[in-house]
Formats: structure tokens, C-alpha cells, sequence
């Protein structure tokens, strides 16, 4: 019986161009393909150690740039032009289109609403009730759970912790501000400490503890994370004219208001958590064009459309993004290529992550109007034909 393939690993230093080149030479011998494009990088391979294991190569994605992009934040403030990542023909021309129509528009306004990361762990007991009374008990050792959390951290702050019953389960949902960093792993550290204290200071014997519930619906689209935060809850809203959007779009206010009715209730009828167009295609483009964790997508996109027609008869069109998940520091932000693209929107380190929300979200409500004009007056098919396809 023959021995499985085990990757190549140097075990003294795994981030260095001989052992990225053993693994595409191991994957040359195991596969038949040779990894001659992956070889291609003009970074140190060290520089991808805490980011990647196994570091074999990049593969390059496309980058676009869009704008300039017209922003009236409270953090954000000006123009800006937008790095996108993709591969899908036409979509930085539509933000392009749509951050015209913004810009002329005045610009779009965004506010950071809230700002919360969670991790939720749950305890089990003998019975409800006795879950019931842990739960009053941990409300009075707030002052020692929060002591002991924010003491394996230097930025993140234990805010609140929200009570969930269900049988004899009593979900704990932690909540932090995580200053410039997304936060995932900071709070998952913060709640394990705070566990371990409640767990050997309460009163009330646990029969099972598990550090995450499940409940924190970490890189999943939930309904309590868009009521409650998850991230960072921002709000985009722009007032077009009618006369810009027959000029830029080659359609009026009131069929865009029209569309958006039949949009919310297909939406519905769907059970979809984002009543919009494609929300994830401008929050994807950025993620990877600036070191985000891609796979936050899946909560970052939920969002909550709404359009209205105003008394001029012009179009007020709002997005909600109820937990978008950026970070200027740490992570993936720090890479060479992604910095620079940071960097080209004054967004990299400290003290910038609400900016980076306010440049995405308004990015995203460009490509709202973009695409639903696209929609409404038929361009929709012609320009993914004409931008789309590979000839």
C-alpha cells in the first residue's frame, strides 16, 4: 500500500522562496501542472507568514480603479478613487457609471451607525431555571467578566453581553469594539478568558460549555446580525435628480421607484437578507483589492434597500449595511499590493477603519443605482455583452 503525498514543509523557515518552490515543484509531480504563474512576486514570502501556511505563489487578480468616488462621511471626506478585484467584465465599469451619478449628485452621505463584534459562547444546566438565575448572576460580575477579557487585549473593549434562553441553554452574546482591526480572533481570545473566569467563580454548575454557540453566526448572513450589528452598521443615501438620471441613466425617478417596489417584494418572497441589486460585488471587489478577509462577504452583504420619490419628483435611494466588516490594520491589510491599494485612500492603520466603511458603503450604493437603471432601461444584457465576455 502506497504512502499518501504530504506537501513539502521546511520546518526551520516555511516562508521562503525554496520552499515555495518545492511545493509547485511537489505539485508539478503530483498533478502534471506546473505553477508558472504563481511563481510570479515581487514581495518577500515573509511577508506573507501569519496571513498564509504552506505559501506556494499568488494568483493575480484583475484590479480596476473606479471613480472619482464623492464621498460626505463623517470620517471619509472628498473624492476618492476606489480599488476593485474581480474578474467579472463589466462590473467596474457600472461602479464607474454609478460613482458619476453619485458625484453630480452632490455625493453620497454615510454613517456609521454602530460598531460591534461578537463572539457568543453557551452554557448548559439542569434546568432553565437554572440558566434563568446564571444569567441575573453573570449581570452582577459584569465589572470582573469585563476586567478579565480586556486584559488579553490592548484595543478591544467588552461593551455588553446579550442573554439568549432557549431550554436549558443560556447563549451569551459578548459584544466589543474592536478599534481598526475586524476583530474575529481578538474577541474569540477576550470571551475564552471571561469564560474561563465564569466558569470558575459562578455558583451554578455547568454541564457543558462551548466557547462558540454558533449564535455569533460568524461568516454566515443572519436576521439578529442585521438587527443587532455585526461589524459595522453604516447607512449610504444619496438624493438624485430626475433630470441626472435621464441625462447619466437614460431612465426617470419614478421607473426606478416603480422597479424598486417589484425588487423589495421579489426580495421577499425570496427570503433574501438584502432587498438590493448586488451588494456583494463592489464589497468583494474592495475586500480583495485591500487585504479584507474575503469570507466576511457573507455577513458583510446583507443590506436593507430603500427608495423613495420626493416631492421635486427626484429619486432618494438609501442602503443599510447592517454588518460590514473592514479592518485598516492587521490581517490581510498589511501585504504589499494590498497596502498600496489602502494607501490610494488614505484607509491603511490606525484610526482609519471607519473610513474604509464609509468609502465601501458608499461604493455599494453606487453600484445600486447603477445597476438597477442598467435593469429598468434594458442595458443590462448589451453590457455584459459588450464588457462581459472574453473574445
Amino acid at each position: 500500500m502506497s504512502s499518501t503525498p504530504r506537501i513539502p514543509r521546511d520546518r526551520d523557515d516555511d516562508y521562503s522562496e525554496q520552499a515555495a518552490q518545492q511545493r509547485r515543484d511537489f505539485v508539478a509531480e503530483q498533478t502534471g501542472t506546473r505553477l508558472t504563474h504563481a511563481a510570479h512576486y515581487d514581495f518577500d514570502p515573509q511577508a506573507t507568514r501569519g496571513n498564509i501556511e504552506h505559501f506556494t505563489g499568488v494568483i493575480q487578480v484583475p484590479l480596476g480603479i473606479a471613480g472619482p468616488l464623492l464621498v460626505n462621511g463623517e470620517h471619509a471626506q472628498g473624492q476618492f478613487f476606489v480599488p476593485m478585484a474581480t474578474a467579472e467584465g463589466t462590473l467596474v465599469a457600472s461602479y464607474n457609471r454609478g460613482m458619476r451619478l453619485t458625484r453630480e449628485a452632490g455625493g453620497v452621505q454615510v454613517t456609521v451607525a454602530d460598531d460591534a463584534m461578537q463572539r457568543s459562547p453557551v452554557f448548559t444546566f439542569a434546568s432553565a431555571r437554572e440558566a434563568r438565575d446564571f444569567g441575573v448572576w453573570i449581570e452582577t460580575q459584569m465589572d470582573s467578566i469585563r476586567e478579565t477579557a480586556q486584559a488579553t487585549t490592548r484595543i478591544g473593549q467588552l461593551r455588553n453581553i446579550e442573554h439568549y434562553a432557549v431550554s436549558r441553554f443560556l447563549y451569551l452574546r459578548f459584544n466589543y469594539t474592536t478599534g481598526d482591526a475586524a476583530g474575529q480572533n481578538m474577541c474569540g481570545k477576550a470571551t475564552h478568558a471571561a469564560c474561563q473566569w465564569i466558569l470558575a467563580h459562578t455558583p451554578y454548575p455547568v454541564l457543558r460549555f462551548s466557547l462558540s454557540g454558533n449564535m455569533d453566526t460568524d461568516k454566515k448572513p443572519s436576521l439578529l446580525n442585521m438587527l443587532h450589528t455585526r461589524g459595522k452598521r453604516v447607512i449610504a443615501e444619496c438624493t438624485v435628480p430626475n433630470t441626472l438620471l435621464e441625462r447619466i441613466m437614460g431612465v426617470n425617478a419614478q421607473t426606478l421607484y416603480e422597479r424598486r417596489i417589484m425588487s423589495m417584494s421579489g426580495a421577499f418572497l425570496a427570503g433574501s437578507l438584502n432587498n438590493g441589486a448586488h451588494a456583494a460585488n463592489g464589497i468583494t471587489a474592495t475586500f480583495i483589492a485591500t487585504g479584507q478577509d474575503v469570507a466576511n462577504v457573507a455577513e458583510s452583504c446583507v443590506g436593507l434597500a430603500v427608495g423613495e420619490l420626493t416631492e421635486q419628483g427626484d429619486y432618494y435611494f438609501s442602503i443599510t449595511l447592517p454588518s460590514l466588516i473592514v479592518a485598516s490594520y492587521g490581517g490581510g491589510t498589511g501585504l504589499p499590493g494590498q497596502r498600496q491599494c489602502l494607501e490610494m485612500m488614505d484607509c491603511y492603520g490606525a484610526g482609519k477603519a471607519r473610513k474604509l466603511t464609509e468609502i465601501i458603503a458608499a461604493t455599494v450604493l453606487s453600484g445600486e443605482l447603477s445597476l438597477a437603471a442598467a435593469v429598468a432601461n434594458g442595458d443590462w444584457v448589451t453590457s455584459h455583452e459588450q464588457y462581459g465576455r472574453n473574445r
